[in-house]
C-alpha cells in the first residue's frame, strides 16, 4: 500500500509538471508568432458586415452561389472607343471597404496628391477626378469612396455605386476581420448595382510580405475563395510603392471597352497576386 501510494504520488506530480511546461511552451509559442507575423486581428463591429460574414476560410455554399449568380445577374456595361473618341467620356467608379485600410492613399495614388487635395469630400463620402487617354479618347473617372466601417447609412452606399461602371472592393491584407467584411459590402452595393464590374483589392502589400509564408499562404488563399464567389478579379497592392494601382484601373478600363488585357496571372506566394 505504501509503494502504490508514493507511486501515485509521483504520477500526479509528473502531469501537474507536465500541464506546467504545455502551457508555458504555448504561451512562448504564441508570443513568438506575435511578435513575427506582426498579424493585426482587429475587433469585431456590430456592424452589418459582421453580421453576415463567417471567420471561417471556406464561404458557406449558399453564399457563394447567392454571389456568384448576384455578379452574373446581368452583363457589365460596355463602350466603343470609336463612336466616342472625339468627345469626353465620364465613367462612375465606386470604391468600398472597412476604414483604415488604405482606400484614401491608393486613391491619391492613383489620381495624384495635388489632385487628390482638390477632391470633394462630404460627411461619408469622398470623391476624387481622374482623366486618361486611350486610343485618342478622353475618359475621366470619377470616383466615389465610401467611407466610415460599417452600413449605417444607405444613403452613402447608394449614392457611391448607383450608375457605376465597376466598384472596387478592399480590404487590409494584414487584418482578416477587413477581408471578412467584404461579403457584406458585396452585397449592400449589389442592391443598388447588378451590372458594375467587381474588382477585389488587398491593401498593404509591402506589410503583408513580412508575414511567414505559410500565413501569407493561408491570407491569399481565403482571398481567392472569397473573389471566386464574388466572382471577382483579385488583386494584391501597395499604395506606398504603387504596387499594381495602375494597373488595377488599366484592368477595369479593358473590360469596359474590351481592350486586349496582356497582364498574366500571379498567384506565387510572397508576389503581388493576380487571379481573374
Amino acid at each position: 500500500m505504501a509503494h502504490l501510494s508514493v507511486k501515485r504520488k509521483l504520477l500526479l506530480r509528473t502531469s501537474i509538471l507536465q500541464k506546467y511546461l504545455t502551457r508555458l511552451w504555448r504561451q512562448i509559442l504564441a508570443r513568438r508568432v506575435h511578435k513575427s507575423a506582426k498579424y493585426r486581428q482587429l475587433p469585431r463591429t456590430t456592424s452589418a458586415a459582421s453580421a453576415v460574414i463567417p471567420p471561417a476560410v471556406s464561404l458557406p455554399r449558399d453564399a457563394a452561389v447567392e454571389c456568384s449568380f448576384s455578379a452574373s445577374a446581368s452583363d457589365p456595361p460596355r463602350f466603343d472607343l470609336d463612336k466616342d473618341a472625339s468627345d469626353l467620356v465620364a465613367l462612375k467608379i465606386s470604391l468600398l471597404g472597412d476604414n483604415q485600410i488604405g482606400k484614401t492613399s491608393f486613391l491619391t495614388k492613383y489620381v495624384g496628391k495635388e489632385k487628390g487635395k482638390a477632391g470633394i469630400s462630404r460627411n461619408g463620402l469622398n470623391q476624387m477626378d481622374k482623366t486618361i487617354n486611350v486610343k485618342g479618347a478622353q475618359i475621366s473617372y470619377n470616383i466615389w469612396e465610401v467611407e466610415g466601417t460599417d452600413f449605417s447609412s444607405q444613403y452613402h452606399i447608394r449614392a457611391a455605386c448607383k450608375d457605376s461602371v465597376a466598384m472596387l472592393f478592399m480590404f487590409d491584407l494584414t487584418s482578416r476581420c477587413t477581408l471578412n467584411s467584404i461579403l457584406g459590402w458585396f452585397q449592400q452595393a449589389r442592391r443598388w448595382n447588378q451590372a458594375a464590374i467587381p474588382v477585389m483589392i488587398g491593401t498593404k502589400f509591402d506589410d503583408f510580405v513580412e508575414l511567414p509564408l505559410d500565413l501569407q499562404w493561408t491570407i491569399a488563399s481565403e482571398a481567392r475563395a472569397y473573389a471566386k464567389a464574388l466572382n471577382a478579379t483579385l488583386f494584391f497592392s501597395s499604395a506606398t510603392y504603387n504596387i499594381n494601382v495602375n494597373k488595377i484601373f488599366k484592368f477595369v478600363t479593358a473590360k469596359l471597352f474590351n481592350l486586349p488585357w496582356k497582364v498574366e496571372r500571379n498567384l506565387t506566394v510572397g508576389e503581388p497576386m493576380i487571379d481573374y
